[in-house]
């Protein structure tokens, strides 16, 4: 007997549809709130390495999201001259296996419609424009009264709610969330035809400049420069800027600049991490995803981990008999340490980048590459 009936998860991103998908498919009746008022119709793309495609595979999704992305096994690295000259190409780890691909990219508000309508599909019933306004819990559930006045009891209750979780937030803990000291500029558009995979271009005056083909006709292209306080440019101003960091780096970058015309594209966030400490529980409310760990897309692994949080967690709750310390304890074991891996090292990475050393970068992309092809 499954340790839950009903499950209640705050947040419709990555981690929290994910969620919603593998236990509503295993029976557990499923509610899924979410502040916003839809599926988000606007964002840039996602690189979604290997363990992140298994892990939409074991979602029933990867045929349809196979559809609407693009996928590649090499990335190249060229040099910020005016030729943009290829300077090196290595294969990408085939982390999800060799039947996968290494890499696809894909617009987000595509892998959101699909989560959502495989959520609907699996029989979750999720509630847009409505969160949590209260949570009280005992030792046998989670009484839970929302923001539109209704109430629910829970066996448990998911905060999938993001870096700046409200969940977190109401069971007291208090997480330092830091910046990193990058800014990252992105922006979508079409793909030329000459964007066929990543490439990456470090140095000129930015850190990183780079693209990732989303699709047949669509790309994201992004520009990581230190951070600064640009909430005062307006929507075209942003676009400005962007378009004059660019102007440093050539081959495909070029054609990319030109189609850079619409400032509702463009937009700028600063890198930021944070790790909860084990355990991510408090009774019976848990943190996954970016509510509980965030780091820089340094390694691309930001989606893929919330993933494998998701699946890991439905699993315990499916597979034990209890809501207990036991099944705690096992989800800690199998996410804690491999998270902080990955955390650590996205966060080492920017850190070479800022201080312009040279760190063994090669080793340990291979390190982190050969612990996320072990499935979670």
């Amino acid at each position: 007997m499954a340790a839950v009936n009903n499950a209640l998860v705050v947040g419709s991103g990555l981690a929290g549809m994910a969620t919603a998908v593998h236990l509503a498919s295993r029976g557990v009746a499923v509610d899924l709130v979410e502040i916003e008022p839809d599926v988000p119709a606007l964002g840039s793309g996602i690189t979604l390495p290997g363990n992140a495609l298994r892990e939409l595979r074991g979602l029933g999704v990867w045929e349809q999201a196979r559809r609407k992305g693009y996928a590649f096994d090499v990335t190249g690295l060229r040099a910020p001259d005016p030729a943009g000259t290829v300077v090196a190409e290595f294969p990408d780890a085939k982390s999800g296996g060799p039947d996968l691909p290494a890499v696809m990219g894909m617009p987000r508000p595509d892998l959101a419609r699909i989560l959502a309508g495989r959520a609907a599909e699996a029989g979750a019933e999720v509630r847009f424009g409505t969160t949590v306004a209260e949570l009280t819990q005992d030792a046998a559930g989670v009484d839970t009264t929302f923001s539109d006045g209704s109430t629910g009891r829970y066996d448990v209750v998911v905060g999938a709610d993001g870096i700046r979780s409200w969940t977190r937030r109401v069971l007291g803990i208090g997480l330092e969330t830091r910046p990193v000291g990058m800014g990252i500029w992105r922006a979508s558009g079409p793909r030329p035809a000459g964007v066929t995979r990543t490439d990456l271009y470090y140095g000129g005056p930015c850190y990183i400049a780079g693209y990732c083909p989303t699709g047949e006709d669509s790309l994201y292209a992004y520009i990581v420069e230190g951070a600064q306080d640009r909430s005062g440019l307006s929507p075209q101003q942003q676009l400005a800027t962007m378009k004059r960091l660019s102007e440093a780096y050539h081959g495909p970058w070029d054609a990319i600049r030109e189609t850079l015309t619409d400032p509702s594209r463009i937009n700028y966030t600063h890198f930021q991490t944070h790790l909860l400490d084990a355990p991510w529980n408090r009774g019976r409310v848990v943190l996954i995803g970016d509510a509980a760990h965030t780091c820089p897309p340094t390694l691309a692994q930001g989606g893929a981990m919330a993933l494998e949080d998701a699946a890991v967690l439905a699993e315990l709750l499916i597979e034990h008999d209890a809501v207990d310390q036991r099944l705690w304890d096992a989800f800690a074991a199998r996410r804690y340490d491999r998270t902080k891996a990955v955390v650590d090292a996205s966060n080492q990475l920017a850190q070479w980048q800022l201080d312009h050393e040279h760190g063994d970068v090669p080793s340990l992309v291979r390190r982190i590459a050969e612990l996320v092809s072990q499935p979670a």
